[in-house]
C-alpha cells in the first residue's frame, strides 16, 4: 500500500486516492499496476481471454492505474490521468462505450480525464473532479437517475449539482452522498433499499431523512449500509440471511436507516449480495449475512445476523465484498481472500472446487493497495516500488 495510506485509519476519498496515486507516479517513485484473477466470462477479467485464471495476472503493461470496481460481471477502473476505462459484459450498455457489446480488455470510456470515483453493478455510476454525478447502463428500476426508465450506453449526467463526493451502485438501485452530509437514494425500492420509509421505486436523487453527518454507503444488492461521521453504522433494506447486522428475525425487512449496534469505531463497509464486511478504526475486520461458501470468513458456513469479528488481527484496512467471496488488504499491503472459489476467484491458485473459510493469504507481495471482489472475479491494484 503507499506509505502516506498506513498512517490514516478512516476512509480515504477515491479523489485522494487518484491524487496520492497521480503524485506518487509523477515522481517517479512507484507504478501502480492493474490484477485481476477468477472468472473469463463475458471478458470481466480485461485479459483478452474468457478463460478462467487462478492467480493474479497482470492486466495489460499500464503502470498508471488508481482505482477500480468489478462488483458485477464487468469491471471500470480510473487511471491517475482521470481517464476511465472498461471491460467486460457490455449487454446493457454498462461499459459506458456507446455499444452493447462484451469487451475482454480495457476500452477507454470517452476521452475525458476527470473522473474520481466509479461504482459498478448491472449499472455504472461515476463522480467526476468537478462534483458532477453521471451513470450509465440498466435502468430498468431508474436506478441511473435520470428521472425515467431508460438505458444509457454512455455516461449522462445525473441532475446538475456539482456537489456529490461519493456514490455506490447495486442490484437495481443507486446510493449517493454529498459535500454537505447528506445522503441519496434511487431506483428499486423493494425490500424498502432505498430507506425512505417506502416502497415506490425512484427515478430521479430522494433525501433519505434530514442529516448530514453521512461520510460512505455502500450498496449490496437488496440492501444499503452505510457509515456516519460520528462511526455509527446503519443498514435498511431486506434482510433474508441477517445482511441487516440488526440481530432480528430473517423476515424482517426494513425501509428506513436503522443503526447496527451501539459502536462509534466503524470506518467502512462493504455490501456484497446478502452479506457485508466492514473495518473498525481499530483495524479489526467484522462481517455478517449469508456464508453459503464461507465467506464471512469465521471459518464455517453458518449465515450470522450482526457482526461477527473476523480473526483477532487489527491490521486490517480495506475490504471489499462480493456474492460469495471476500477479499481484503492488511497494513502491511498483503492481500487476503476467502470464500467461493469456483471460478478460481480467491487468486490462491487452487483447484476451483476448494473453497476457504477465513481469510488465506494470496502470493507473497506486501505492495497491495486497493481490491475489488467481483462476481466470480477479482480485481486489484498494486504499488510496486521503483
Amino acid at each position: 500500500m503507499p506509505k502516506q495510506w498506513k498512517q490514516y485509519s478512516g476512509i480515504w476519498t477515491s479523489t485522494q486516492q487518484a491524487q496520492a496515486v497521480a503524485a506518487e507516479t509523477w515522481t517517479g517513485l512507484s507504478f501502480y499496476e492493474l490484477y485481476a484473477w477468477g472468472s473469463g466470462s463475458s471478458g470481466r477479467t480485461g485479459l483478452n481471454t474468457t478463460v478462467n485464471t487462478s492467480s493474479p495476472t497482470q492486466v495489460g503493461s499500464l503502470t498508471t492505474w488508481a482505482q477500480v470496481s468489478a462488483r458485477s460481471s464487468s469491471s471500470i477502473a480510473i487511471k491517475a490521468d482521470g481517464t476511465l476505462w472498461a471491460w467486460g459484459a457490455g449487454t446493457v450498455g454498462q461499459l459506458g462505450n456507446d455499444s452493447g457489446i462484451n469487451v475482454s480488455s480495457p476500452i477507454q470510456v470517452g476521452s475525458l480525464t476527470n473522473w474520481s470515483q466509479v461504482s459498478m453493478w448491472g449499472h455504472c455510476v461515476a463522480i467526476k473532479t468537478d462534483g458532477t454525478l453521471w451513470s450509465w447502463g440498466s435502468s430498468q428500476f431508474g436506478q441511473l437517475g435520470h428521472n425515467n426508465a431508460i438505458s444509457r450506453s454512455s455516461p449522462v449526467q445525473v441532475g446538475a449539482l456539482t456537489t456529490w463526493s461519493q456514490a455506490s451502485a447495486g442490484s437495481g438501485h443507486t446510493a449517493a452522498v454529498k459535500t454537505d452530509g447528506t445522503l441519496w437514494t434511487w431506483g428499486n425500492a423493494a425490500s424498502g433499499r432505498l430507506g425512505d420509509n417506502n416502497l415506490v421505486a425512484r427515478s430521479s436523487p430522494i433525501q433519505i431523512g434530514a442529516l448530514t453527518n453521512w461520510i460512505q454507503v455502500s450498496c449490496g444488492s437488496i440492501h444499503t449500509t452505510a457509515v456516519k461521521t460520528d462511526g455509527t453504522m446503519w443498514s435498511w433494506g431486506a434482510n433474508g440471511n441477517g445482511q441487516l447486522g440488526l440481530n432480528i428475525s430473517y423476515l424482517i425487512n426494513r425501509s428506513s436507516p436503522v443503526q447496527i449496534g451501539a459502536l462509534t469505531t466503524w470506518a467502512q463497509v462493504s455490501g456484497g449480495f446478502v452479506e457485508n464486511g466492514a473495518i473498525k478504526t481499530d483495524g479489526t475486520m467484522w462481517s455478517w449475512g449469508s456464508s453459503q461458501f464461507g465467506q464471512l470468513g469465521h471459518n464455517d458456513t453458518v449465515d450470522r445476523s450482526s457482526p461477527v469479528q473476523v480473526g483477532a488481527l487489527t491490521t486490517w484496512s480495506q475490504v471489499s465484498t462480493s456474492g460469495s467471496h471476500m477479499a481484503a488488504i492488511k497494513t502491511d499491503g498483503t492481500l487476503w481472500t476467502w470464500g467461493n472459489n469456483g471460478a478460481g476467484q480467491l487468486g490462491q491458485n487452487l483447484p476451483t472446487i476448494t473453497d476457504r473459510s477465513s481469510p488465506v493469504q494470496v502470493g507473497a507481495l506486501t505492495t497491495w493497495y486497493q481490491v475489488s471482489a467481483g462476481n466470480a472475479s477479482t480485481a486489484a491494484i498494486d504499488q510496486s516500488f521503483t
